[in-house]
């Protein structure tokens, strides 16, 4: 399946930007080309720039890696309780919240690179353990329904949107 073949039933609205920016990729494909697109870009940023950010109150590199992997670790616990038909509803988290606390000011470049390709093989290993029913499988997660496959997929858009706003307004 591809992103453009996900019923919009199956996630809130919100994510569709994520999902639609993805074209028509496979989700396993997905996962390991965004983990290489993500290193080429990361591994050439100096360590100097993690504590940029383009604007008052906008985030730190750095911050904005954090963002990224604790999205996707959210993210992959939604998807594998929802595939595990576990039926409890999940909370929303608010990311503002969350980036003061990262510590990711005090980081080096290395950790955060490491930090984030542990998750993301993480986030691969889950996903390719999911045969074709649990990846259809739906659970509710900030009062949303939303699919494990979508998951995936959303996994996949948030770290490209990211990765051009970081393009865009941090390299330049």
């Amino acid at each position: 399946m591809v992103p453009s073949e996900l019923p919009s039933s199956e996630y809130n609205p919100f994510y569709q930007t994520y999902i639609m920016a993805l074209g028509n990729v496979e989700l396993l494909d997905e996962l390991k080309n965004g983990k290489k697109t993500f290193l080429s870009v990361f591994e050439e940023i100096p360590e100097e720039r993690l504590n940029y950010a383009y604007a008052e109150g906008k985030w730190s590199l750095a911050e904005a890696l954090v963002h990224m992997i604790d999205t996707e670790r959210i993210f992959q616990y939604r998807a594998l309780c929802f595939a595990r038909n576990d039926k409890t509803p999940l909370p929303g988290f608010d990311q503002d919240n969350y980036v003061p606390f990262s510590n990711a000011a005090n980081r080096s470049k290395q950790s955060l690179i490491e930090e984030y390709k542990a998750v993301r093989e993480a986030t691969i290993s889950l996903f390719a353990s999911f045969d074709d029913e649990a990846i259809k499988r739906i659970g509710l997660a900030s009062g949303s329904r939303m699919s494990v496959r979508a998951l995936g997929f959303i996994i996949c858009g948030h770290q490209t949107h990211h990765l051009h706003i970081i393009q865009e307004r941090y390299l330049d």
